[in-house]
């Protein structure tokens, strides 16, 4: 009996990773430095407050030999992360369990490909407000 249910959550493990949605991304003009910028301008225009602003590349590129690996995964990549009181009220009244997606990121990437601005793909229903948001700053960021 015991093997049936770890088999069982295995599998919804796997059909819950299997199901996770793509991140939307977008190309940027321009350089890393210019679309952090520009990133960062979107959000505070939008009256928003950033909490903090994670330098993921920079942890890898500084890590990668603790952990026995020499690939260079990013140039550069940060993720701006904040929250909206009135977005986030509004969906978690819906569901408190919404709470999980905050705070919200907006990431900035470079690889040998280009500068890639992107945000994740939230669930339909109420968390398409959060969805909006990110789009409407991720526009103006890339200059759209």
């Amino acid at each position: 009996m015991k093997s049936i249910v770890l088999a069982a959550a295995f599998g919804l493990a796997l059909s819950g990773s299997a199901l996770a949605q793509k991140p939307f991304t977008y190309p940027f003009d321009g350089t890393f430095d210019d679309a952090t910028f520009a990133v960062e301008s979107a959000i505070v225009g939008q009256g928003l407050v950033i909490d903090y602003v994670s330098h993921v590349g920079e942890m890898l590129n500084r890590t990668g030999a603790d952990v026995g690996s020499d690939k260079k995964i990013f140039k550069n990549a940060d993720i701006f992360l904040f929250c909206s009181a009135v977005i986030s009220r509004q969906v978690m009244e819906k569901d408190p369990m919404n709470i999980t997606y905050c705070p919200y990121g907006i990431f900035v990437m470079e690889t040998d490909e280009g500068v890639i601005v992107g945000h994740e793909d939230y669930p339909d229903g109420p968390m398409q407000a959060v969805e909006n948001l990110m789009q409407q700053i991720v526009a103006e960021a890339i200059g759209n």
